[in-house]
């Protein structure tokens, strides 16, 4: 009877032992990479402005009006209709696509009847942030930040981040203002029209402020 030779056994139907790394491995991924992840989302929590951030920190305010100029409680109320409305950018930006932060500051001063104009152009619209500062610069309305100024209602903030989340430069409108810190109403945060608490003595981004020329004083 003739045997058949060892080294010739079919091998075992069950899976074989190196497949145990494998099946460990995805385990071991998902155990390193998802507190990696975790981390790096507390760290842009951390580091991320408010206005960066993909929600509204708040509803839009209730604001005492007492002590508002008319121009002042015009900006108040365009803006609080505008961000119940939540149009999209094109609607401040005279349909052209393009980042609206700035579009939406000049929209809503023209509306308010104080309207900008282009250092280059003379154009009610100016759709860049830089601009809107040099325009401001140009009028004599331009506080630096650090320079004491404690912002008003209508203000508009002028920011730069080094950070890198999201806009690097950015601009929205003050409407209320308690002590070092305000609320601010801006366009294309997170491309939506939002609200947002500002510590604006301590906010490293802030560049300065914009104010409203000087309203007639009554008789």
């Amino acid at each position: 009877m003739n045997a058949e030779p060892s080294g010739s056994a079919e091998p075992s139907s069950g899976e074989p032992s190196s497949g145990a790394p494998a099946r460990r491995r995805p385990v071991f991924v998902a155990a390193v990479v998802v507190p990696v992840l975790a981390a790096l989302a507390l760290l842009v929590w951390s580091l991320a402005p408010h206005r960066l951030l993909p929600w509204d920190s708040a509803d839009f305010p209730e604001i005492d009006r007492a002590a508002l100029t008319s121009t002042q409680l015009r900006i108040v109320d365009l803006l609080a209709d505008q961000h119940d409305a939540q149009h999209p950018g094109t609607f401040y930006s005279e349909g052209v696509e393009e980042p609206w932060c700035a579009d939406f500051v000049s929209w809503v001063m023209r509306e308010a009847g104080v309207p900008l104009a282009n250092p280059h152009s003379g154009h009610w619209r100016i759709p860049g942030v830089y601009t809107l500062q040099e325009y401001y610069e140009q009028t004599g309305r331009f506080e630096p930040a650090g320079s004491g100024h404690r912002p008003q209602v209508g203000d508009v903030v002028l920011y730069h981040s080094a950070v890198g989340f999201g806009q690097r430069e950015h601009t929205n409108i003050v409407v209320a203002v308690d002590g070092d810190r305000a609320i601010t109403v801006g366009g294309n945060e997170m491309g939506r029209i939002r609200v947002h608490e500002l510590d604006w003595a301590g906010d490293g981004a802030v560049v300065g402020f914009g104010r409203l020329p000087e309203q007639p004083t009554a008789d």
